[in-house]
Protein backbone atom coordinates (compact mmCIF):
# COMPACT_ATOMS: atom_id res chain seq x y z
CA UNK A 1 0.00 0.00 0.00
CA UNK A 2 1.47 3.50 -1.07
CA UNK A 3 1.69 6.57 1.56
CA UNK A 4 -1.36 8.52 -0.45
CA UNK A 5 -3.53 5.14 0.34
CA UNK A 6 -2.07 4.81 3.91
CA UNK A 7 -3.18 8.49 4.56
CA UNK A 8 -6.81 8.40 3.16
CA UNK A 9 -7.22 5.14 5.28
CA UNK A 10 -6.03 6.51 8.03
CA UNK A 11 -8.26 9.83 7.77
CA UNK A 12 -11.19 7.84 6.73
CA UNK A 13 -10.86 5.84 9.82
CA UNK A 14 -10.56 8.84 12.25
CA UNK A 15 -13.49 10.41 10.70
CA UNK A 16 -15.08 7.02 11.54
CA UNK A 17 -13.75 6.65 15.11
CA UNK A 18 -14.90 10.53 16.16
CA UNK A 19 -18.15 11.03 14.05
CA UNK A 20 -21.58 10.24 16.08
CA UNK A 21 -25.09 10.68 14.91
CA UNK A 22 -27.35 13.29 17.02
CA UNK A 23 -30.59 12.70 16.46
CA UNK A 24 -33.37 15.21 16.78
CA UNK A 25 -35.29 15.94 20.24
CA UNK A 26 -38.44 13.87 19.37
CA UNK A 27 -36.84 10.34 18.41
CA UNK A 28 -35.51 8.64 21.74
CA UNK A 29 -36.42 5.56 22.72
CA UNK A 30 -40.17 5.21 23.11
CA UNK A 31 -41.14 7.45 20.57
CA UNK A 32 -44.74 7.96 19.16
CA UNK A 33 -44.73 9.19 15.42
CA UNK A 34 -47.94 10.74 13.60
CA UNK A 35 -49.97 8.41 11.88
CA UNK A 36 -51.59 9.70 8.05
CA UNK A 37 -48.43 12.69 7.59
CA UNK A 38 -44.82 12.58 6.48
CA UNK A 39 -42.81 12.37 9.34
CA UNK A 40 -39.75 14.49 9.34
CA UNK A 41 -36.72 12.99 10.85
CA UNK A 42 -33.47 14.72 11.27
CA UNK A 43 -30.30 15.03 13.36
CA UNK A 44 -26.45 16.31 12.98
CA UNK A 45 -23.54 14.50 12.07
CA UNK A 46 -21.22 15.63 14.53
CA UNK A 47 -18.04 16.95 14.55
CA UNK A 48 -19.43 17.94 10.49
CA UNK A 49 -17.55 16.17 8.10
CA UNK A 50 -19.12 17.20 5.28
CA UNK A 51 -16.34 16.10 2.64
CA UNK A 52 -16.21 12.23 4.05
CA UNK A 53 -19.43 11.91 5.46
CA UNK A 54 -21.80 12.85 3.06
CA UNK A 55 -25.14 10.62 3.96
CA UNK A 56 -27.18 9.16 6.67
CA UNK A 57 -29.72 6.35 6.11
CA UNK A 58 -32.89 6.10 8.15
CA UNK A 59 -34.77 2.63 8.12
CA UNK A 60 -38.08 1.69 9.65
CA UNK A 61 -41.46 0.24 9.47
CA UNK A 62 -40.10 -1.04 5.80
CA UNK A 63 -39.07 2.16 4.73
CA UNK A 64 -35.65 3.12 3.55
CA UNK A 65 -34.60 7.19 3.27
CA UNK A 66 -31.49 8.72 2.54
CA UNK A 67 -30.38 12.22 3.30
CA UNK A 68 -27.41 13.90 2.08
CA UNK A 69 -25.48 15.48 5.18
CA UNK A 70 -25.28 19.52 5.03
CA UNK A 71 -22.35 21.24 6.04
CA UNK A 72 -23.05 21.75 9.25
CA UNK A 73 -23.52 18.24 9.57
CA UNK A 74 -27.26 18.63 9.52
CA UNK A 75 -29.52 15.73 7.92
CA UNK A 76 -32.94 15.67 7.40
CA UNK A 77 -35.38 12.67 5.65
CA UNK A 78 -39.45 12.24 5.41
CA UNK A 79 -40.86 9.08 6.08
CA UNK A 80 -43.83 8.44 3.87
CA UNK A 81 -47.36 8.46 6.01
CA UNK A 82 -48.07 5.50 8.01
CA UNK A 83 -51.00 3.89 9.60
CA UNK A 84 -51.50 3.41 13.27
CA UNK A 85 -49.53 0.29 15.07
CA UNK A 86 -49.02 -0.20 18.35
CA UNK A 87 -46.01 -2.52 17.59
CA UNK A 88 -43.20 -2.11 19.28
CA UNK A 89 -40.27 -1.25 16.66
CA UNK A 90 -36.84 0.37 15.93
CA UNK A 91 -35.82 2.99 13.97
CA UNK A 92 -31.95 2.59 12.49
CA UNK A 93 -29.92 5.74 11.58
CA UNK A 94 -26.81 4.68 9.71
CA UNK A 95 -24.05 6.76 9.11
CA UNK A 96 -23.02 5.90 5.11
CA UNK A 97 -19.54 6.09 3.77
CA UNK A 98 -18.93 6.34 0.21
CA UNK A 99 -16.70 3.70 -1.46
CA UNK A 100 -15.75 3.36 -4.61
CA UNK A 101 -17.91 0.21 -5.84
CA UNK A 102 -20.90 0.38 -2.76
CA UNK A 103 -21.62 2.45 0.25
CA UNK A 104 -20.50 1.32 3.50
CA UNK A 105 -21.91 1.58 6.69
CA UNK A 106 -19.82 3.33 9.17
CA UNK A 107 -21.90 4.05 12.18
CA UNK A 108 -25.65 3.17 13.35
CA UNK A 109 -27.78 3.70 16.32
CA UNK A 110 -31.28 2.36 17.16
CA UNK A 111 -33.91 4.04 18.26
CA UNK A 112 -36.71 1.61 20.32
CA UNK A 113 -39.89 0.80 21.00
CA UNK A 114 -41.54 3.12 19.07
CA UNK A 115 -45.45 3.55 18.29
CA UNK A 116 -47.34 5.12 15.72
CA UNK A 117 -50.40 6.98 16.34
CA UNK A 118 -51.65 10.32 17.36
CA UNK A 119 -49.44 13.17 18.41
CA UNK A 120 -50.08 16.86 20.46
CA UNK A 121 -48.26 19.26 22.48
CA UNK A 122 -50.05 20.41 25.57
CA UNK A 123 -48.41 24.20 26.92
CA UNK A 124 -49.63 27.55 28.57
CA UNK A 125 -48.93 28.71 32.19
CA UNK A 126 -50.19 27.17 35.43
CA UNK A 127 -53.53 25.76 34.73
CA UNK A 128 -51.91 23.66 32.39
CA UNK A 129 -48.97 23.19 34.05
CA UNK A 130 -51.01 21.82 37.43
CA UNK A 131 -49.85 18.06 37.56
CA UNK A 132 -51.97 15.28 37.28
CA UNK A 133 -49.98 14.07 40.48
CA UNK A 134 -48.40 16.66 42.99
CA UNK A 135 -46.47 14.38 46.03
CA UNK A 136 -48.24 16.40 48.71
CA UNK A 137 -48.91 19.62 47.11
CA UNK A 138 -52.28 21.01 46.46
CA UNK A 139 -51.06 22.77 43.29
CA UNK A 140 -52.30 18.99 41.17
CA UNK A 141 -55.45 17.67 40.38
CA UNK A 142 -58.48 16.83 42.46
CA UNK A 143 -58.61 12.84 41.43
CA UNK A 144 -54.54 12.95 40.37
CA UNK A 145 -53.31 10.25 43.22
CA UNK A 146 -55.98 7.49 42.50
CA UNK A 147 -55.94 8.26 38.19
CA UNK A 148 -52.47 7.80 38.35
CA UNK A 149 -52.76 4.52 40.64
CA UNK A 150 -55.40 3.42 38.54
CA UNK A 151 -53.94 3.86 34.71
CA UNK A 152 -51.77 1.40 32.86
CA UNK A 153 -51.88 2.42 29.37
CA UNK A 154 -48.59 1.69 28.01
CA UNK A 155 -49.05 2.47 24.15
CA UNK A 156 -49.83 6.33 25.85
CA UNK A 157 -47.06 8.07 26.49
CA UNK A 158 -45.69 11.66 27.10
CA UNK A 159 -42.57 13.80 27.32
CA UNK A 160 -42.41 16.96 30.32
CA UNK A 161 -39.87 19.36 28.78
CA UNK A 162 -37.89 20.84 31.82
CA UNK A 163 -38.48 24.90 32.74
CA UNK A 164 -35.54 26.21 30.61
CA UNK A 165 -35.64 30.17 28.80
CA UNK A 166 -33.22 31.21 25.89
CA UNK A 167 -32.61 34.00 23.55
CA UNK A 168 -31.91 31.56 21.09
CA UNK A 169 -33.27 28.04 20.21
CA UNK A 170 -31.50 25.34 22.39
CA UNK A 171 -31.39 21.60 21.46
CA UNK A 172 -33.26 18.93 23.53
CA UNK A 173 -33.53 15.15 23.64
CA UNK A 174 -36.82 13.89 24.53
CA UNK A 175 -37.42 11.53 27.70
CA UNK A 176 -40.80 9.40 26.44
CA UNK A 177 -42.47 8.25 29.35
CA UNK A 178 -45.73 5.49 29.34
CA UNK A 179 -48.98 5.79 30.81
CA UNK A 180 -48.13 3.40 34.03
CA UNK A 181 -48.70 4.33 37.83
CA UNK A 182 -44.65 4.21 38.15
CA UNK A 183 -43.72 6.75 35.60
CA UNK A 184 -47.00 8.86 36.37
CA UNK A 185 -46.12 9.22 40.34
CA UNK A 186 -41.88 9.66 39.60
CA UNK A 187 -40.30 12.54 39.87
CA UNK A 188 -37.77 13.57 37.41
CA UNK A 189 -35.82 16.05 38.84
CA UNK A 190 -33.48 14.53 41.74
CA UNK A 191 -34.58 17.66 43.91
CA UNK A 192 -38.16 16.16 43.66
CA UNK A 193 -39.63 19.85 43.16
CA UNK A 194 -42.36 20.67 41.91
CA UNK A 195 -43.35 21.06 37.90
CA UNK A 196 -41.77 18.14 36.73
CA UNK A 197 -45.07 16.04 36.59
CA UNK A 198 -47.40 15.89 33.61
CA UNK A 199 -49.83 18.36 33.12
CA UNK A 200 -53.25 16.81 34.21
CA UNK A 201 -55.41 18.49 31.45
CA UNK A 202 -52.61 16.92 29.09
CA UNK A 203 -52.50 13.27 31.45
CA UNK A 204 -57.25 13.46 30.57
CA UNK A 205 -56.96 14.41 27.22
CA UNK A 206 -54.24 11.94 25.76
CA UNK A 207 -56.50 10.02 27.85
CA UNK A 208 -59.65 10.40 26.28
CA UNK A 209 -58.23 10.10 22.75
CA UNK A 210 -57.02 6.62 23.53
CA UNK A 211 -60.01 5.57 25.05
CA UNK A 212 -62.18 6.96 21.80
CA UNK A 213 -59.30 5.87 19.35
CA UNK A 214 -57.39 3.19 20.55
CA UNK A 215 -54.14 4.06 18.72
CA UNK A 216 -50.98 5.02 20.64
CA UNK A 217 -51.21 8.76 21.38
CA UNK A 218 -47.74 11.15 22.48
CA UNK A 219 -48.53 14.09 24.83
CA UNK A 220 -45.47 16.66 25.03
CA UNK A 221 -45.99 18.95 27.83
CA UNK A 222 -44.12 22.27 27.96
CA UNK A 223 -45.59 24.67 30.66
CA UNK A 224 -45.04 27.18 33.22
CA UNK A 225 -46.76 28.91 35.46
CA UNK A 226 -47.20 32.83 35.39
CA UNK A 227 -46.35 32.90 31.62
CA UNK A 228 -47.41 35.21 29.35
CA UNK A 229 -48.07 34.15 25.46
CA UNK A 230 -45.34 36.44 24.69
CA UNK A 231 -42.59 33.88 25.66
CA UNK A 232 -44.14 30.92 23.57
CA UNK A 233 -44.40 32.62 20.85
CA UNK A 234 -42.13 31.84 18.21
CA UNK A 235 -40.29 34.82 16.17
CA UNK A 236 -41.90 33.26 12.73
CA UNK A 237 -45.28 34.30 14.12
CA UNK A 238 -44.52 37.85 14.19
CA UNK A 239 -44.20 38.11 10.22
CA UNK A 240 -47.02 39.97 9.41
CA UNK A 241 -48.39 40.37 12.57
CA UNK A 242 -51.25 43.07 13.56
CA UNK A 243 -50.02 46.84 14.38
CA UNK A 244 -51.09 46.41 17.39
CA UNK A 245 -48.63 44.09 18.67
CA UNK A 246 -45.51 45.34 16.90
CA UNK A 247 -43.98 46.43 20.29
CA UNK A 248 -43.80 43.19 21.50
CA UNK A 249 -42.26 41.65 17.96
CA UNK A 250 -39.32 44.91 18.08
CA UNK A 251 -39.34 44.33 22.09
CA UNK A 252 -35.09 44.09 22.80
CA UNK A 253 -34.90 40.32 24.39
CA UNK A 254 -31.97 39.69 26.83
CA UNK A 255 -29.89 37.06 28.11
CA UNK A 256 -28.97 39.93 31.44
CA UNK A 257 -32.66 40.98 31.66
CA UNK A 258 -33.07 43.35 34.76
CA UNK A 259 -36.27 43.77 36.15
CA UNK A 260 -35.57 47.63 37.26
CA UNK A 261 -34.82 48.70 34.06
CA UNK A 262 -36.92 46.90 31.61
CA UNK A 263 -40.40 45.52 33.08
CA UNK A 264 -42.91 46.26 30.96
CA UNK A 265 -46.46 45.03 30.64
CA UNK A 266 -46.60 41.10 30.88
CA UNK A 267 -42.85 41.31 30.70
CA UNK A 268 -41.88 41.02 34.47
CA UNK A 269 -38.96 38.35 34.37
CA UNK A 270 -36.44 36.91 31.87
CA UNK A 271 -38.20 34.09 31.37
CA UNK A 272 -41.44 35.72 30.20
CA UNK A 273 -39.36 38.07 26.87
CA UNK A 274 -40.86 37.04 23.53
CA UNK A 275 -40.09 33.91 22.24
CA UNK A 276 -37.58 33.01 25.07
CA UNK A 277 -40.25 29.76 26.73
CA UNK A 278 -40.63 28.69 22.84
CA UNK A 279 -36.66 28.52 22.18
CA UNK A 280 -35.93 26.60 25.58
CA UNK A 281 -38.85 24.78 25.97
CA UNK A 282 -40.32 23.54 22.32
CA UNK A 283 -38.17 24.79 19.26
CA UNK A 284 -35.92 21.55 19.17
CA UNK A 285 -39.44 19.63 18.75
CA UNK A 286 -40.09 21.54 15.55
CA UNK A 287 -40.71 20.42 12.93
CA UNK A 288 -41.72 17.34 14.62
CA UNK A 289 -45.34 15.63 12.98
CA UNK A 290 -47.70 15.99 14.89
CA UNK A 291 -51.63 16.77 15.30
CA UNK A 292 -51.96 19.91 16.90
CA UNK A 293 -51.57 21.64 20.34
CA UNK A 294 -54.09 22.57 23.23
CA UNK A 295 -53.46 25.79 24.89
CA UNK A 296 -54.67 26.66 28.49
CA UNK A 297 -52.88 30.61 29.04
CA UNK A 298 -54.65 34.24 29.33
CA UNK A 299 -54.32 35.04 32.96
CA UNK A 300 -50.87 36.65 32.79
CA UNK A 301 -52.22 38.56 29.58
CA UNK A 302 -55.75 39.58 31.29
CA UNK A 303 -54.58 43.29 31.48
CA UNK A 304 -54.33 43.70 28.06
CA UNK A 305 -57.23 41.89 26.74
CA UNK A 306 -57.64 44.72 23.42
CA UNK A 307 -54.10 42.55 22.23
CA UNK A 308 -54.76 39.13 23.35
CA UNK A 309 -57.01 38.33 19.70
CA UNK A 310 -53.62 39.44 17.57
CA UNK A 311 -51.26 37.83 19.61
CA UNK A 312 -53.26 34.30 19.70
CA UNK A 313 -52.77 34.68 15.82
CA UNK A 314 -48.98 34.94 16.46
CA UNK A 315 -48.91 32.29 18.34
CA UNK A 316 -50.42 30.07 16.36
CA UNK A 317 -48.98 30.71 12.88
CA UNK A 318 -45.76 30.51 14.50
CA UNK A 319 -45.96 27.30 15.63
CA UNK A 320 -47.63 26.67 12.01
CA UNK A 321 -45.05 27.59 10.34
CA UNK A 322 -42.08 26.41 12.62
CA UNK A 323 -43.88 22.72 12.66
CA UNK A 324 -44.39 23.17 8.83
CA UNK A 325 -47.80 22.13 9.56
CA UNK A 326 -50.74 24.31 7.92
CA UNK A 327 -53.40 22.63 8.94
CA UNK A 328 -51.85 22.64 12.65
CA UNK A 329 -55.46 22.66 15.33
CA UNK A 330 -55.16 24.88 18.21
CA UNK A 331 -57.49 23.69 21.05
CA UNK A 332 -57.99 26.57 23.93
CA UNK A 333 -59.20 26.30 27.26
CA UNK A 334 -60.98 29.58 28.19
CA UNK A 335 -60.34 31.11 31.72
CA UNK A 336 -62.46 30.08 34.20
CA UNK A 337 -64.31 32.56 36.60
CA UNK A 338 -62.78 33.76 39.46
CA UNK A 339 -62.59 36.71 41.98
CA UNK A 340 -62.01 39.02 38.94
CA UNK A 341 -63.52 39.70 35.87
CA UNK A 342 -62.14 37.40 33.12
CA UNK A 343 -64.53 39.10 30.35
CA UNK A 344 -62.18 40.92 27.84
CA UNK A 345 -59.55 37.96 27.98
CA UNK A 346 -62.33 35.40 27.36
CA UNK A 347 -63.94 37.99 24.15
CA UNK A 348 -60.73 37.76 22.73
CA UNK A 349 -60.39 33.99 22.94
CA UNK A 350 -63.93 33.69 21.34
CA UNK A 351 -62.29 36.74 18.53
CA UNK A 352 -59.49 34.43 18.14
CA UNK A 353 -61.60 31.23 17.35
CA UNK A 354 -64.34 32.56 15.08
CA UNK A 355 -61.55 34.02 13.19
CA UNK A 356 -58.87 31.26 12.80
CA UNK A 357 -60.35 28.14 11.22
CA UNK A 358 -58.47 25.33 12.96
CA UNK A 359 -59.07 26.86 15.98
CA UNK A 360 -61.69 26.01 18.39
CA UNK A 361 -62.46 26.76 22.19
CA UNK A 362 -63.10 24.94 25.89
CA UNK A 363 -65.25 27.25 27.51
CA UNK A 364 -64.96 26.49 31.70
CA UNK A 365 -67.59 29.19 32.46
CA UNK A 366 -68.84 26.47 35.18
CA UNK A 367 -65.94 25.16 36.35
CA UNK A 368 -63.79 27.68 38.14
CA UNK A 369 -63.13 28.54 41.88
CA UNK A 370 -63.70 32.29 43.44
CA UNK A 371 -60.74 31.60 45.86
CA UNK A 372 -58.20 29.86 43.73
CA UNK A 373 -56.86 30.66 40.00
CA UNK A 374 -56.23 27.24 40.05
CA UNK A 375 -59.42 25.02 39.49
CA UNK A 376 -58.23 21.90 40.88
CA UNK A 377 -60.86 19.37 38.50
CA UNK A 378 -58.85 19.08 34.87
CA UNK A 379 -60.96 16.12 33.82
CA UNK A 380 -63.82 17.93 32.59
CA UNK A 381 -61.76 20.92 31.17
CA UNK A 382 -59.57 18.47 28.59
CA UNK A 383 -63.16 16.21 27.59
CA UNK A 384 -64.06 19.63 26.30
CA UNK A 385 -60.82 20.31 24.44
CA UNK A 386 -61.39 16.61 23.44
CA UNK A 387 -64.58 16.43 21.97
CA UNK A 388 -63.16 18.89 19.40
CA UNK A 389 -60.34 16.34 18.14
CA UNK A 390 -62.50 13.91 18.25
CA UNK A 391 -65.71 15.44 15.86
CA UNK A 392 -62.96 17.65 14.21
CA UNK A 393 -60.10 15.95 13.46
CA UNK A 394 -61.18 11.97 13.39
CA UNK A 395 -64.68 11.98 12.80
CA UNK A 396 -66.55 10.84 15.24
CA UNK A 397 -70.48 11.30 15.41
CA UNK A 398 -70.86 13.94 17.59
CA UNK A 399 -73.50 15.60 17.06
CA UNK A 400 -72.20 19.15 18.89
CA UNK A 401 -68.57 20.26 20.22
CA UNK A 402 -68.83 24.03 20.37
CA UNK A 403 -70.35 26.06 23.20
CA UNK A 404 -73.44 28.15 22.18
CA UNK A 405 -71.83 31.76 21.00
CA UNK A 406 -74.28 34.40 20.35
CA UNK A 407 -74.58 35.70 17.04
CA UNK A 408 -77.58 38.81 17.45
CA UNK A 409 -79.67 40.57 19.65
CA UNK A 410 -82.41 42.51 19.01
CA UNK A 411 -84.21 45.23 21.23
CA UNK A 412 -88.52 45.51 21.35
CA UNK A 413 -90.73 46.45 23.80
CA UNK A 414 -88.05 46.74 27.18
CA UNK A 415 -87.36 43.23 26.31
CA UNK A 416 -83.49 41.98 24.42
CA UNK A 417 -83.86 38.59 22.52
CA UNK A 418 -80.51 36.85 22.37
CA UNK A 419 -80.30 34.58 18.88
CA UNK A 420 -77.13 32.21 19.52
CA UNK A 421 -75.14 29.37 17.13
CA UNK A 422 -74.79 25.69 18.54
CA UNK A 423 -77.98 25.25 20.28
CA UNK A 424 -80.97 24.16 20.20
CA UNK A 425 -82.95 24.59 23.60
CA UNK A 426 -81.11 25.25 27.08
CA UNK A 427 -81.50 23.75 30.41
CA UNK A 428 -80.03 25.81 33.81
CA UNK A 429 -78.35 24.32 36.56
CA UNK A 430 -77.23 26.24 39.69
CA UNK A 431 -75.70 24.06 42.82
CA UNK A 432 -78.76 26.15 44.22
CA UNK A 433 -81.43 25.73 41.92
CA UNK A 434 -81.96 29.28 41.53
CA UNK A 435 -83.01 30.30 38.08
CA UNK A 436 -80.99 33.07 37.51
CA UNK A 437 -78.14 33.16 35.36
CA UNK A 438 -75.71 36.33 35.07
CA UNK A 439 -77.20 38.52 32.46
CA UNK A 440 -76.93 42.48 32.95
CA UNK A 441 -78.90 44.72 30.84
CA UNK A 442 -77.92 48.50 30.15
CA UNK A 443 -79.39 51.64 28.50
CA UNK A 444 -77.69 54.66 26.82
CA UNK A 445 -76.36 55.45 30.02
CA UNK A 446 -74.02 52.34 30.26
CA UNK A 447 -75.28 51.60 33.78
CA UNK A 448 -75.68 47.56 33.68
CA UNK A 449 -78.36 46.39 36.24
CA UNK A 450 -79.42 42.43 36.32
CA UNK A 451 -81.28 41.03 34.11
CA UNK A 452 -84.22 38.03 34.05
CA UNK A 453 -84.80 35.35 31.55
CA UNK A 454 -88.82 35.35 30.81
CA UNK A 455 -89.38 32.70 28.06
CA UNK A 456 -88.42 29.73 30.75
CA UNK A 457 -90.45 26.95 30.00
CA UNK A 458 -93.45 26.81 32.15
CA UNK A 459 -94.90 23.73 34.33
CA UNK A 460 -96.53 23.40 37.90
CA UNK A 461 -94.92 23.06 40.93
CA UNK A 462 -96.10 20.56 43.73
CA UNK A 463 -99.15 22.73 44.96
CA UNK A 464 -100.34 23.03 41.10
CA UNK A 465 -99.13 26.32 40.52
CA UNK A 466 -97.91 27.43 37.32
CA UNK A 467 -94.26 28.22 37.57
CA UNK A 468 -90.95 28.35 35.44
CA UNK A 469 -89.01 25.10 34.85
CA UNK A 470 -85.30 25.16 34.34
CA UNK A 471 -85.51 24.46 31.11
CA UNK A 472 -85.98 27.38 27.31
CA UNK A 473 -87.22 25.24 24.33
CA UNK A 474 -85.99 27.57 21.81
CA UNK A 475 -82.64 28.85 21.04
CA UNK A 476 -83.48 32.25 21.66
CA UNK A 477 -83.13 34.10 25.52
CA UNK A 478 -85.48 36.72 26.36
CA UNK A 479 -84.11 38.88 29.10
CA UNK A 480 -85.70 42.20 30.95
CA UNK A 481 -84.83 44.42 33.91
CA UNK A 482 -87.04 46.82 35.77
CA UNK A 483 -84.08 48.76 35.91
CA UNK A 484 -83.70 48.99 32.20
CA UNK A 485 -86.94 49.71 30.49
CA UNK A 486 -85.41 50.69 27.30
CA UNK A 487 -82.10 48.20 26.79
CA UNK A 488 -79.24 48.79 24.25
CA UNK A 489 -76.72 46.11 24.98
CA UNK A 490 -76.36 42.72 27.01
CA UNK A 491 -73.44 40.95 28.83
CA UNK A 492 -73.00 37.41 30.48
CA UNK A 493 -70.48 36.72 33.24
CA UNK A 494 -69.60 40.28 33.41
CA UNK A 495 -69.21 40.75 37.17
CA UNK A 496 -66.52 39.06 39.25
CA UNK A 497 -67.47 35.87 41.06
CA UNK A 498 -69.80 35.04 38.55
CA UNK A 499 -70.60 31.24 37.39
CA UNK A 500 -71.93 29.94 33.89
CA UNK A 501 -75.27 28.05 33.97
CA UNK A 502 -76.55 27.88 31.43
CA UNK A 503 -76.06 24.52 28.67
CA UNK A 504 -76.81 23.40 25.45
CA UNK A 505 -78.26 20.26 24.52
CA UNK A 506 -74.56 18.79 24.52
CA UNK A 507 -74.17 19.46 28.12
CA UNK A 508 -71.65 22.65 26.81
CA UNK A 509 -71.89 25.85 28.80
CA UNK A 510 -72.21 29.44 27.71
CA UNK A 511 -69.25 31.43 27.78
CA UNK A 512 -68.81 34.81 28.93
CA UNK A 513 -69.37 37.64 26.73
CA UNK A 514 -70.93 40.96 25.74
CA UNK A 515 -72.85 42.47 22.96
CA UNK A 516 -71.48 45.61 20.87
Amino acid sequence: MNKVAVAVVVSFAAASLFAEIKMGAPFTDGAVLQRGMKVPVWGKVTPAQSKVLRKVRVEFAGQEKTAVVGKGGEWKVELDPMEASKESRTMTVSRVSPGFFFDSVAESVEIKDILVGEVWFASGQSNMECPIWGGGTRYRDMKGGLMTTMTYLPNVRYVKSPHKWSVEPVELAAKWCKFTPESLQLFHREDGKRGTELSAVAFYYARELYLALDVPIGILDASWGGTNIDAWTPRSGYDGCDESIKATEEYPVKADWKAETDKKGPIGGAHQQPTVLYNGMVASFAPMAMRGFIWYQGCHNSGESQLYCAKLHALYNGWSRDFENPDLKLYLVQLAPYNQNWLGICMAQNKFCAEEKNAALAVTADVGNFDDIHPNDKEIVSKRLAVHALKRDYGLAIPEDDSPVVKSVSFKDGKATLAFDNVKDWYVYAPDYSRNPAFELAGADDKWQPAKVVNYRKGKDRDGKETDTDYIDTPEIVLSSEAVPEPVKVRYMGQPKTSGTLYNEASLPLGPFETK
